[in-house]
């Protein structure tokens, strides 16, 4: 699967016009007081303003060059602070996923990941910059019952490498994943913030060229468009 948008509310957009745009180099497509559009890669990130004092946070991964998770690292640093879990460690080696992952929050508290997938041919030579943000990876689905909605989801993408219980459940493959979680579960890495029922909408493709749209919760899927 690969994910081509993904839209999620926000509440000041200025505040993350500023950091993904400055701070992360990422180019802005679109930007008003209603919208703002963000090029990531081979995807799009489109923040939309939420109603007033709209709280909500999200979780959503950007695939970056699979040999390049230490340039990554010290260039995000010089950014922003990664999140550590409960020991000290700030970068995680999913061994079942052959990958390895860094997080950090952005100014609206949306848990943001950089993932090194060493399964996929894309690495790079390049000093590591914005440009090295290859596309979105994952984005988090929270919902009241794991199972159905990965039984709804699953009529089209399967579970990744085994990755599936009653509260978290990955559907997909290594190019673009669905984090299925459940309602109040804490996001890694020992974040303390607990998954909510936030609007998502997702564009996505599968390696046949079909296309969908993902929205929720509670979740529907649609062969449509998003505009």
């Amino acid at each position: 699967m690969r994910i081509a948008k993904v839209f999620l509310l926000a509440s000041d957009l200025a505040a993350l016009s500023d950091f993904y745009s400055t701070a992360l180099g990422l180019p802005v497509q679109e930007a008003t007081d209603g919208t703002l559009a963000l090029e990531v890669g081979r995807s799009q990130l489109v923040f939309e303003a939420g109603a007033a004092q709209w709280s909500g946070f999200y979780h959503f991964a950007f695939d970056i060059p699979e040999n390049q998770f230490r340039e990554a690292k010290i260039w995000m640093s010089r950014r922003m602070s990664l999140i550590s879990d409960a020991g000290g460690e700030d970068e995680f080696d999913f061994v079942a996923w052959n990958a390895h992952a860094m997080y950090f929050y952005d100014p609206a508290g949306n848990i943001v990941e950089l993932i090194a997938r060493h399964d996929l041919a894309n690495g790079s030579d390049r000093p590591f910059g914005g440009h090295s943000l290859l596309g979105i990876s994952e984005i988090g689905l929270t919902t009241d019952d794991v199972a159905a909605t990965v039984s709804l989801l699953g009529s089209w993408l399967g579970v990744y490498r085994g990755s599936q219980d009653e509260a978290f459940t990955a559907l997909g493959d290594d190019h673009g994943l669905l984090i299925v979680v459940k309602q109040g579960r804490a996001w890694f890495p020992d974040t303390g913030k607990e998954a909510g029922l936030y609007p998502v909408t997702v564009l996505a493709s599968t390696d046949n060229g079909e296309t969908y749209c993902i929205s929720g919760p509670p979740y529907r899927i649609t062969g449509q468009s998003v505009p």
